[in-house]
């Protein structure tokens, strides 16, 4: 019986570990002004260790009027929600580094991008002068494969070509997905769909 009781604790510790290696986005900004921050991902970083569960709209949304998406940077879970209610999709992402480099409340999707373009903002270039002005589509940019641009100036959701970002606050701002799920959530999505970081 203890050599059952050690088996399952020793599979419930490698599920746990496991899921830790999901999470939450990527690309913000700092000041008035900001946008994607790097990160040495060799440095120590704790992963998410928070819980990963579906929720439902209505605590969140009066309505699901041009569907919509709720970002929880405590958990880095993205939820989206069709407006006929029939989809619903929970994707791990990337968050800020810090609290403070975190904006919370309502937004709404402005723009829809596949293929995007990376700049640093001012305020990035001045701490990493050694940066390019400008990063075109491709595995290097920042952005990933698709980006949903957000009424905020600078901040989006969008992919990452480097998966370690997912889970972790490695970002200024922005929230990030695996490329996949940046596809999948931008086929879903309009201009117009409303947003809710929390």
């Amino acid at each position: 019986m203890a050599d059952h009781k050690k088996r399952n604790f020793g599979r419930r510790s490698f599920l746990a570990t496991g899921a830790a290696f999901f999470g939450a986005p990527a690309i913000a900004q700092s000041e008035s002004q900001t946008t994607e921050v790097e990160r040495d991902l060799s440095e120590s970083v704790v992963r998410n260790i928070s819980s990963f569960r579906s929720l439902d709209w209505q605590p969140y949304f009066s309505n699901l009027n041009g569907g919509a998406i709720l970002v929880d940077t405590t958990s880095r879970a993205l939820h989206y929600w069709s407006a006929d209610q029939s989809t619903y999709k929970l994707y791990p992402t990337s968050v800020p580094l810090t609290e403070d480099l975190t904006r919370l409340g309502r937004t709404k999707v402005v723009r829809k991008v596949e293929g995007p373009s990376w700049r640093p903002t001012p305020s990035m270039k001045k701490r990493n002068p050694e940066w390019p002005d400008y990063v075109g589509p491709g595995p290097d940019n920042p952005l990933g494969t698709h980006a949903l641009y957000l009424s905020w100036t600078y901040y989006r959701i969008h992919g990452t070509h480097d998966t370690r970002k997912i889970g972790r606050r490695s970002s200024n701002g922005c929230i990030g997905l695996f490329n996949e799920h940046i596809s999948e959530l931008f086929a879903l999505t309009n201009v117009g769909t409303q947003v809710l970081l929390i």
